[in-house]
């Protein structure tokens, strides 16, 4: 391993955190069965704008994850909801260290946690971390262009849209996928914070910020 590429697996280590409503812990090859029933839970792999895990594919997916966090390029996670049961995944990813940036994407939920408190706090928690422990400058998200769910989803997190990439993706279907590219800037990030808690505050009421049925794609 070269003195670059462990800089790189250092920056952020694997971590787990918990809150009222989510826990995010490193995923682990362990958690292939589960995550193999959250994924059927309202079949949300079945689109064909985001690149979500079939259930026949999550062995291969979560090898892919750990390849990637051994190379110090992402730091994935498995998603708990309150019950401990395995709600999805998500990561960090595009790891930056020298430019203090990264993104949060690669992110799915199953069926029955969707549009609830789940993903607000688990993005306040990534977010929380990203800012405040690995001294980043920029979050990025992104998703594709007619993931109107997912879009909606991390509008209302506070993130403001930079672009959209035209045909950035070739599907495996050979379909040209648009990418819509989203951040959080530092300066931004107590407002996105406050803006966050207030949700999470309310909990409660109808609608809280959730994902769509494939969250944000790589």
């Amino acid at each position: 391993m070269t003195s670059t590429t462990q800089q790189r697996a250092r920056w952020i280590d694997p971590f787990t955190v918990h809150g009222d409503h989510v826990t995010l812990v490193p995923l682990e090859e362990g958690h292939e069965a589960q995550l193999v029933e959250a994924v059927q839970d309202g079949r949300v792999w079945d689109t064909w704008f985001a690149a979500v895990p079939s259930p026949e594919g999550m062995a291969r997916e979560i090898e892919w994850r750990l390849g990637l966090a051994e190379q110090g390029r992402m730091v994935p996670f498995t998603v708990l909801d309150a019950t401990g049961r395995i709600a999805g995944m998500t990561a960090y990813m595009n790891a930056d260290p020298d430019n203090r940036r990264l993104e949060i994407g690669h992110t799915w939920y199953r069926g029955s946690v969707q549009r609830t408190a789940l993903n607000t706090e688990a993005k306040l928690l990534l977010l929380r971390h990203a800012f405040e422990e690995a001294d980043c400058i920029a979050v990025g998200f992104r998703t594709a262009y007619f993931n109107m769910p997912s879009r909606r989803a991390i509008e209302r997190l506070g993130a403001k849209l930079e672009g959209v990439w035209r045909n950035h993706v070739i599907l495996p279907d050979g379909t040209l996928r648009d990418t819509c590219y989203y951040s959080v800037l530092n300066s931004e990030w107590p407002a996105v914070k406050r803006h966050l808690t207030w949700k999470l505050d309310r909990a409660g009421a109808p609608a809280v910020a959730g994902a769509g049925p494939a969250g944000e794609s790589a």
